[in-house]
């Protein structure tokens, strides 16, 4: 609601005017001189031109706009609101609509539930009455999990029940194309966030989600499901909090594919995303959930053997990527603080497609490996189209598929040792090398004897002072 308050005379004396969105109000004494009233009426006729002009351009009509609090929610928390806000959705989604999206998707036309900027305390979860609803905004405000609230259940949960009945014909999608925006979801330390289940073109847009005890947002199946500009954990601190290496639950699972993560800050869980679905991308992400020191990742691709996710331009600050049997692999652009490193899993020993390119690691100086593997289940035995490669270090051991490396010496054999920067033992593809001397006497044979081991074992026919320089790839294709 919007309020002006002016007095146009200058334009006229003695005429007050207040002018509301919905209503004028004007309150005057007729002027003295009677010279001026027609510019007086004048006036009061160009007024009610504007609030005429004002109430048709209003952008939100109450026909498409449900606030909670006409329906009796306390918008001060102290009360139960649940069944005033699930009313005011009801009614929201009630109303029939031309058009629609999916097959069994009603497109309700944007219809917007707003929380009208209050603090509400809710016992149940906040879900649509029925499924196979589509174009639906829910925004401004807070939802407080109340003591009663069960630890399995999500403050707002987008997936459909046995209880209640379908409008929907399309058993592939629940929903279609709602929007959560600005707002905060205070879990309270009973169970998760959002929940979304089956559900298509769903957008999660300025959140702010805490006090979780499972998951801040868990997506299941569907599709498109778009994260931005939130804010996700478990207590609410800005890094080195005492109680750290207690952080539990995870702030993002996507269990689905075609999902992203954009510009989104994870400040504490024991797990910042946890990746359990194909062709996902994660950008501009933080995360500082809790230190691998303490037994936290940032984001952890649970996807043997058909990865297929990118995760670009982030930053793990003390905590870092885990990644089960990585096959199609991309992380670059990425900035990794506090000795926070990448570790490739063996579970059936298959790595394939995997790039780590580009990426900058600072550490401490204590001897940590930039990117680890865990051969716990397994050595790999399985590897083709890697690339470690073109990554800067301070502070840490800088690991790769390629490496070059030069030895100089006096006789017949000349041995480079690669096992300090290549990632895979025992494992090199290909080897390039030139011996290089100075002698212009003579033309000697020399050849490529032995690659086990990471070391490259050169040797002349005859003796001769020179060097040796060796380039050599351990990620190269079966097919090149």
């Amino acid at each position: 609601m919007s309020l002006i308050r002016f007095n146009p005379m200058n334009l006229l004396p003695l005429a007050t005017f207040f002018i509301l969105i919905n209503h004028v109000y004007i309150t005057y004494s007729f002027p003295s001189n009677p010279l001026i009233h027609r510019d007086y009426d004048l006036q009061v006729r160009k007024l009610q031109e504007l609030k005429s002009s004002l109430s048709q351009t209003n952008p939100v009509s109450s026909s498409r706009f449900y606030g909670v609090s006409s329906y009796g929610a306390d918008p001060t928390g102290k009360t139960d609101s649940t069944d005033a806000i699930l009313n005011a959705i009801a009614d929201a989604v009630a109303e029939e609509r031309d058009g629609v999206l999916m097959e069994g998707i009603t497109n309700h036309g944007g219809v917007q539930i707003s929380l009208e900027g209050g603090v509400y305390m809710i016992s149940r979860p906040m879900k649509f009455p029925v499924a196979g609803v589509g174009n639906v905004v829910i925004s401004g405000g807070t939802l407080r999990a109340s003591e009663n609230f069960t630890n399995d259940n999500y403050l707002i949960d987008l997936s459909s029940s046995s209880s209640s009945s379908s409008s929907s014909s399309n058993n592939e999608y629940n929903y279609e194309f709602i929007t959560l925006r600005d707002l905060m979801l205070d879990c309270n330390y009973h169970g998760g966030g959002i929940r979304a289940v089956n559900a298509l073109r769903t957008n999660i847009d300025n959140c702010y989600i805490t006090h979780f005890t499972t998951t801040g947002i868990i997506v299941q199946g569907g599709h498109e499901t778009y994260i931005r500009n939130s804010f996700l954990g478990q207590h609410i601190t800005a890094g080195g909090d005492p109680h750290e290496r207690n952080f539990s639950g995870t702030a993002i699972h996507l269990a689905g594919n075609d999902n992203a993560v954009t510009d989104v800050v994870i400040f504490s869980a024991a797990t910042g995303i946890l990746i359990s679905g194909q062709a996902n991308v994660i950008t501009g992400v933080h995360c500082y959930n809790k230190a691998t020191g303490f037994g936290g990742t940032g984001v952890y691709l649970r996807l043997p053997g058909l990865t297929q996710t990118r995760i670009v331009n982030s930053y793990f600050d003390y905590t870092g990527i885990v990644t089960d049997d990585p096959v199609q692999l991309h992380v670059s652009g990425c900035f990794f603080l506090g000795d926070a490193f990448i570790v490739l899993k063996s579970v059936r020993g298959v790595v394939n497609g995997l790039n780590i390119v580009d990426n900058m690691f600072s550490g401490s100086n204590k001897g940590v490996d930039i990117v680890q593997l865990d051969q716990r289940n397994g050595a790999f035995n399985n590897i083709d189209q890697v690339v470690v490669d073109n990554n800067n270090v301070n502070g840490m051991n800088l690991k790769a598929t390629v490496a070059r490396g030069a030895t100089q010496g006096n006789g017949t054999s000349w041995t480079v040792d690669f096992n300090r920067i290549l990632l895979f033992p025992k494992h090199i593809k290909f080897v390039q090398y030139t011996l290089m001397t100075s002698e212009s006497n003579v033309f000697p044979n020399y050849v490529l004897r032995n690659i086990s081991n990471n070391k490259v074992f050169i040797e002349s026919d005859i003796a001769v002072a020179g060097s040796v320089s060796v380039t050599v790839d351990q990620g190269l294709s079966k097919r090149s």
